[in-house]
């Protein structure tokens, strides 16, 4: 059975202006099915359009949009989480950031019914015929990060790949990217181009891996550029695209609710 080249975007957190750059240069790439790991709303000023095009793209719909797509999959993130429940352990940008998206997820009423039945019923993980998927990690799929000095603790990726059902993990939430290996062995890409890889995993039978995808609407490990994977069954490619941070930034700064500090951080990617 064929593995459909799966483009598996993160952390999106309301920025249109890159999840657009990011849909349309996976689109160039031959993307055959999305997979979104979660964060799709926090932060940016516009998370109905990412909603919508998560939406689109992501889950089958009976009115066909997504078509051409291979059916895809959405997971709750830990912003998802607070808009459901409470916002009350995030700090106070991220939560102001959070109690204004709650207002505008409903702003449209035509839509809002939608938004909330799709943020409702969002699992925290999933699997498909290869990989496992979570937000966070695999053994706290909402809630716990994985960053590459992680690597060097050995008792805390002994229980990450205990938790594992599959021999590959896909996560999100430290907005890092990173390859990390059972053995030990990790890989954090880094290039200059519009893509590293493809990467070949190796024998994931005997070596399972852990992949953090980075984030497509902050980045923050210091290039601002948004990052998401390619995956094709076997091989990773850690894509960078260019985008418009500074609209972004500026959409932001249009908020009078939203924290000026989530516009500045763009630029610098972190």
């Amino acid at each position: 059975m064929t593995y459909p080249l799966t483009a598996i975007i993160s952390d999106l957190h309301g920025n249109r202006q890159a999840l657009e750059a990011c849909l349309a240069d996976a689109q160039q790439r031959g993307v055959q099915r999305f997979v979104c790991l979660g964060d799709m709303v926090g932060y940016g000023a516009e998370p109905r359009a990412c909603l919508d095009a998560v939406m689109q793209r992501c889950v089958p719909s009976p009115s066909g949009e997504g078509e051409g797509l291979e059916p895809g999959l959405c997971l709750k993130g830990n912003h998802e989480e607070a808009l459901l429940f409470s916002a009350d352990d995030f700090n106070p940008k991220a939560r102001a950031a959070i109690e204004w998206t709650r207002e505008e997820v409903s702003r449209d009423p035509g839509r809002a019914d939608a938004y909330w039945d799709f943020i409702g019923d969002l699992e925290a993980s999933g699997t498909d015929s290869i990989a496992m998927f979570a937000h966070g990690s695999p053994r706290d799929p909402v809630r716990e990060y994985v960053v590459p000095r992680d690597i060097k603790d050995r008792e805390k990726m002994r229980a990450l790949f205990g938790a594992m059902s599959r021999s590959i993990c896909f996560i999100g939430h430290s907005h890092v990217p990173v390859v990390l290996f059972e053995d030990g062995a990790y890989f954090v890409p880094k290039s200059e181009g519009d893509a590293c890889g493809p990467y070949d995993l190796g024998d994931l039978d005997s070596n399972r891996a852990i992949v953090n995808v980075g984030s497509v609407g902050q980045p923050r490990d210091g290039d601002p550029r948004l990052s998401y994977v390619l995956f094709d069954g076997r091989n990773v490619t850690f894509v960078r695209a260019k985008y418009d941070h500074e609209r972004a930034a500026a959409a932001i700064l249009a908020v009078e609710a939203l924290p000026e500090f989530l516009a500045e951080r763009l630029a610098n990617g972190r």
